[in-house]
């Protein structure tokens, strides 16, 4: 079985998520660790079980004849970083956000395009037990039509987490606050299940508890109206005392929606129950990190190099995250800025997926 040379560029604490995950795969190796900080290189390169480290990405990509690279950067070196090195021939599967604005998304899926690299971006919380039940009750029918929905995300950035960080809680580097980093999978998953058709947004972003700390909003609330005129609303700030399980409501024609963090729970209008857990038999050991995170980032990974072997796209791809979470990110900051509803035109109904990707 040939195996894809992988490297890991940016070893801070999102790479354990990447590189444990390749380091587990049957036709995936972890061959090299890229940061600028040789030590934390070194560091996540012996977690990983490989030996060479890197403090340039090119010259790995180059050194190593990488045919894979995960990147796990800051989110303004997102676009730069993916393009170059599908120029250089690798593969490509990205952290979240895809970038930090509609120009450099559409200039990753052009360089994916045409160098025929295959180009994706990591919404894991969509592989979720919970998450699977919703999509299936609502493409089923048995929910009947959406009525509403509605989001919240209430977790907690201190000002360490800010102050610590050179590019955390700026425009120009992070995109955004609350929004982009802390509820972006959530509003991802509330605008999958209900078909990501949107027509409008309306949104307003605020700086309530980091005043001086951050430039960015650390609360927002807003309201997504869909071509069917379903109006799903959300709420998001990160300023309490922890962080809380994420919520999403819907509320159906023949039952409703309950998702708790990783776990859903359907209730039919006859009065059935089905109830959706995380599979304490799929744990996985990702060598530490935050325990809201579970076993979904290693299915998108397996799933991914499962499409790179079989030659096609995987489920989850640039292109489709470009028209889809991306688009409707950057139309809620448009929104909130310039203080107005946005109009979606065209709809943002995912494109069909190529089937072929590059050996």
């Amino acid at each position: 079985m040939k195996k894809f040379k992988v490297g890991i560029i940016g070893c801070g604490r999102i790479s354990r998520f990447h590189g444990m995950p390749v380091a587990a795969q049957e036709n995936a190796t972890v061959t090299a660790c890229c940061d600028l900080i040789a030590e934390r290189a070194e560091e996540m390169a012996q977690q990983f079980g490989c030996k060479k480290t890197y403090t340039n990405f090119e010259e790995m990509i180059r050194k190593e004849k990488l045919s894979v690279v995960h990147i796990c950067l800051p989110h303004y070196l997102h676009a730069p970083v993916a393009i170059r090195a599908m120029e250089l021939g690798c593969h490509v599967l990205t952290e979240k956000p895809m970038a930090i604005s509609m120009e450099q998304a559409e200039a990753m899926v052009a360089a994916a395009q045409k160098t025929g690299k295959t180009l994706g971006v990591i919404f894991q919380n969509r592989y979720n037990a919970g998450s699977v039940l919703v999509k299936n009750c609502l493409d089923s029918g048995r929910l009947g039509k959406v009525l509403s929905a509605k989001a919240t995300v209430t977790w907690c950035r201190t000002p360490d987490y800010y102050t610590s960080s050179d590019w955390k809680g700026t425009w120009d580097k992070e995109g955004g606050g609350a929004i982009i980093d802390q509820a972006i999978h959530t509003l991802d998953l509330m605008c999958w299940f209900l078909g990501y058709d949107i027509d409008r947004v309306d949104c307003s972003l605020a700086n309530r508890d980091h005043q001086g700390i951050i430039e960015v909003e650390d609360c927002a609330d807003g309201l997504i109206v869909f071509k069917n005129g379903v109006r799903a609303s959300f709420w998001c700030m990160n300023y309490y005392s922890h962080d809380a399980a994420v919520e999403i409501d819907l509320e159906c024609e023949q039952g409703r929606v309950k998702v708790t963090a990783e776990e859903a729970r359907v209730v039919l209008a006859d009065g059935r129950e089905m109830i959706a857990r995380p599979n304490p038999n799929e744990s996985f050991d990702y060598g530490g990190g935050p325990s809201y995170w579970g076993a979904s980032h290693l299915k998108q990974i397996d799933a991914f190099y499962e499409a790179l072997a079989a030659g096609r796209q995987p489920e989850i791809n640039g292109e489709l995250i470009l028209a889809t979470a991306h688009k409707m990110i950057m139309g809620l900051y448009q929104s909130g800025k310039e203080r107005r509803p946005i109009s979606f035109a065209p709809a943002t109904k995912a494109p069909k997926t190529r089937k072929k990707a590059a050996k």
